[in-house]
């Protein structure tokens, strides 16, 4: 009897051994809208996105749940699994109302840069974020044996998806170098080290930027010459093909950035991650947490609906189909797990809009702010206003008690001028946002991005269609479907073939690996999964 009890705790134990891929990779590209992957479907190739569509699970309609859609709370949440009231990142850099400072995301002043020419690009750890991330609780899960790396050319991007446990984090400096800091360790791998020594980002820029296929194909676009792009690197004319090797000699290696090459070059050192950290090679789950940034460089500069953009994407889709065959010879077919999303997507240029007949245009946010101060002073002889950015007004209680007046009436007094603001939709004050319900859409959006310790006394609503940005290329950070809705594909590893147009959210990921691993939800989690992913 007692052997074949031995037996069946045996088999147990194997069965459980194989609950778990190999390796988790996620992937978050960074500004990408759904949509993307519908208007420029017939020229992908059909072993990247559409290999990952046609074989895996696709959610047409994703959503991020709060504002502001900035990348680092984009990424913070989709690891998280819950929003910036909870984990703290609330903007990618925000005046913080708890210090009255500027703050970086990922800033800490005691950690020690690594890399060549690291600098203060390397005084970076993730000790801003306040909840675990699904990469911390399998750290945990596989007491410490399973490993846990993240890459992306922002730093932001790497450290956050990595969160706290995690055995590395590596991002790209302007001296062409993948760094990190002495958060993670004491100095660099030797393999990224040797990498670093070849400055393979040179072969990129000295073959510069032409178009990856023919003219023809990009029929999906605006003409080359648009109105809407700004200047990659102050050139004449927004027009291919581009010079990278002068911008290089003018500038530095941080070029290759905004270049679709800052994705080609990243896929390179991801690959050789995996190979001299052993990632995916025993039954014990690995992550790896990769960003691909260069989208939104290239985006912002130059709009959603340029030739530039289109052009990335499709040698994305390229880079994307590479990098799944490396997997499948290195890990194994059906042995990883792949997701893909987006940290946020991004709005139509305005002043487009504007001139095909929406009564819409884009805002200057240090012009609302003088805006607000110049108002304080000529109603109150005094300004009040700390700072305005991300759609928050910081007002200085202290100096406004010290004149003896009362802050509610003066914070309403601030409130009724911004009403009055044509682009304003909205303005809510920290009362508002804290009692929100379910029932009121925006305002919910606004609370769960909201942290009463970092954010604002008031947070302005604008109407749909403005952006605070300049007259060319785009940008982000609203509730509106424009910046909420991006791709949400899972691939790979017990992951059914299908697809749901049901609305769903990236806070859902987290807890949808956590219950494909077995695991621990991250602790801010509100542990929501995606169903159709368990069917």
């Amino acid at each position: 009897m007692k052997k074949y009890i031995v037996i069946l705790i045996g088999m147990i134990g194997t069965l459980h051994a194989q609950e778990r891929p190999k390796l988790v990779v996620g992937i978050v590209v960074d500004q990408m809208r759904m949509e993307y992957l519908y208007r420029f479907h017939n020229d992908f190739t059909e072993t990247g996105f559409k290999r990952l569509m046609r074989q895996g699970y696709t959610f047409h309609n994703a959503h991020f749940n709060y504002m502001p859609t900035y990348t680092a709370p984009g990424h913070a949440s989709v690891y998280t699994g819950t929003t910036p009231s909870v984990h703290g990142i609330v903007s990618n850099e925000w005046f913080s109302r708890s210090t009255g400072k500027e703050r970086y995301c990922t800033d800490d002043a005691s950690v020690t840069p690594l890399g060549e020419g690291a600098g203060k690009e390397g005084l970076m750890s993730p000790k801003n974020l306040k909840a675990t991330t699904i990469t911390d609780e399998l750290r945990m899960a596989t007491q410490f044996q399973g490993k846990v790396i993240g890459l992306s050319i922002k730093d932001r991007g790497a450290i956050l998806p990595a969160g706290h446990f995690a055995n590395w984090a590596f991002w790209y400096n302007k001296s062409g170098q993948f760094i990190s800091s002495s958060f993670y360790g004491a100095q660099l791998p030797n393999w990224v080290t040797a990498f670093n020594a070849q400055k393979g980002y040179m072969k990129y820029l000295n073959e510069g930027w032409k178009l990856y296929k023919a003219p023809e194909v990009y029929n999906e676009s605006d003409p080359d010459d648009s109105p809407y792009e700004g200047k990659l690197y102050g050139v004449e004319k927004p027009v291919f093909p581009y010079d990278l090797k002068a911008m290089y000699e003018k500038n530095d290696a941080g070029v290759l950035r905004a270049t679709p090459f800052g994705n080609d070059y990243l896929a390179e050192f991801a690959k050789k991650a995996i190979e001299n950290e052993n990632l995916g090679k025993d039954a014990i789950t690995d992550i790896l947490a990769v960003r691909f940034s260069s989208t939104d460089n290239v985006g912002p500069l130059m709009g959603a609906r340029s030739m530039e953009l289109q052009d990335t994407y499709l040698r994305l889709d390229q880079t994307i189909s590479d990098f799944l065959d490396f997997l499948d010879k290195t890990v194994g077919k059906n042995q990883y797990l792949v997701f893909l999303t987006a940290d946020h997507a991004c709005a139509e240029n305005a002043v487009f809009l504007r001139n095909k007949q929406y009564a819409v245009t884009n805002l200057d946010y240090k012009a609302i702010g003088a805006g607000l101060k110049a108002f304080s002073q000529a109603t109150f002889g005094e300004n009040f206003v700390l700072n305005y950015s991300n759609f928050n007004v910081y007002l200085d209680e202290v100096k406004i008690r010290e004149k003896g007046l009362d802050y509610a009436v003066v914070e309403t007094q601030f409130m009724n001028y911004l009403r009055l603001q044509p682009h304003v939709k909205a303005v809510f004050n920290q009362q508002d946002i804290q009692g929100a319900c379910e029932g009121d859409y925006y305002k919910m959006m606004i609370a769960r991005g909201y942290d009463p310790r970092e954010n604002g006394q008031i947070v302005v609503l604008d109407e749909p269609g403005f952006i605070e940005y300049g007259p060319t290329g785009t940008s982000h950070g609203t509730p509106y479907a424009y910046d909420t809705h991006v791709p949400l594909l899972f691939f790979g590893w017990k992951i059914p073939q299908g697809q749901s147009y049901e609305k769903r959210y990236i806070t859902q990921i987290a807890p949808t690996l956590s219950q494909k691993l077995q695991i621990t939800f991250p602790n801010g989690s509100s542990c929501e999964v995606l169903p159709e992913l368990f069917r």
